[in-house]
């Protein structure tokens, strides 16, 4: 097996001299062609974390990207996004150097000091994505985000000034809106993988409620859902908003209610025992929710059954 070692680079400077390219000529803004990096400095596997903001386009004929358990092969051109201090890693085939193309953008969270992103940048959620589920990009769409990457490195390649960091932070917002605008557009245009999700979904909750789970350990949360799912829960919620209109919470709740209604009108049980069957472990926040999701309290909703 091969030996792995996680690097921590701290500084987009640290980044450049890892991989043995020039000193950048921004300290918290950088552009890098992945083809003026000939192999990486360490064989075999690598795993790194970085303390700033990494975008990119790659595509790596002989090497596999993986993030936490996820493995992926970048043999097409694909975005994928990192957030400071997540942990990825690079394997290279044995015994070559490591061929890829494209571009990384790497952003020190420093450069978005009082500016609108400092804040804003975290409501672009793809950032918590895991690999596996990086951006797939059209044509048109790469000759879109690649404009913008021109326009970035144009402006820090220039004299800058007072208005340098404005343009580029309005540049930035423009590419992760678009980010945005193409990750909605994956998630209709995908639309067998992405119904196998929500397959799968339904045949997670429907086995979780039909056994004694639900008693002993109560709802199952979007995480648990997710892991079971091998998604991250933002990419979960995101899919499900798009595609059904409705979180991952929302089917949680769903299935919840069809569980109860079924007892409700099924059986003699009283709501407090419907309630600890359920998972819950105060029958008053059981009628809350069945009110909230049905505008009936249970026993309303059993007379009007009835």
């Amino acid at each position: 097996m091969a030996k792995i070692t996680l690097h921590r680079i701290k500084t987009i400077k640290d980044y450049h001299r890892f991989m043995g390219l020039p000193a950048p000529e921004h300290p918290l803004i950088s552009v890098v062609h992945l083809d003026s990096i000939k192999n990486l400095p360490v064989k075999d596997s690598v795993n790194m974390v970085f303390d700033f903001y990494s975008i990119s386009l790659k595509r790596s004929p002989n090497a596999k990207m993986k993030y936490g358990q996820q493995e992926y092969d970048f043999d097409e051109g694909v975005m994928f996004f990192i957030s400071p201090g997540q942990v990825f890693g690079i394997e290279v085939e044995k015994n070559e150097e490591l061929r890829h193309s494209g571009w990384l953008l790497l952003i020190h969270p420093d450069f978005l000091w009082h500016t609108s992103l400092a804040k804003n940048i975290k409501q672009y959620e793809y950032f918590d994505y895991s690999v596996n589920e990086a951006l797939f990009l059209s044509e048109k769409e790469e000759t879109t985000i690649t404009g913008i990457i021109r326009n970035v490195e144009q402006e820090y390649h220039s004299n800058i000034d007072q208005f340098s960091q404005n343009v580029i932070i309005a540049q930035l917002e423009l590419l992760l809106t678009y980010a945005e605008r193409f990750y909605r557009r994956q998630f209709i245009t995908r639309k067998i993988a992405n119904h196998k999700i929500l397959d799968r979904l339904e045949a997670i909750l429907t086995e979780y409620f039909n056994s004694d789970d639900l008693s002993r350990k109560g709802l199952p949360t979007v995480q648990y859902v997710a892991e079971m799912l091998t998604i991250s829960p933002n990419y979960l919620s995101e899919l499900l908003k798009v595609l059904t209109g409705r979180s991952t919470r929302d089917h949680i709740h769903e299935k919840l209610m069809e569980k109860a209604k079924e007892k409700l009108s099924a059986t003699d049980m009283s709501v407090s025992e419907i309630a600890y069957e359920l998972g819950f472990e105060h029958p008053q926040s059981f009628s809350k929710l069945f009110k909230t999701k049905t505008n009936l309290s249970p026993l309303e909703f059993r007379q009007s059954f009835n």
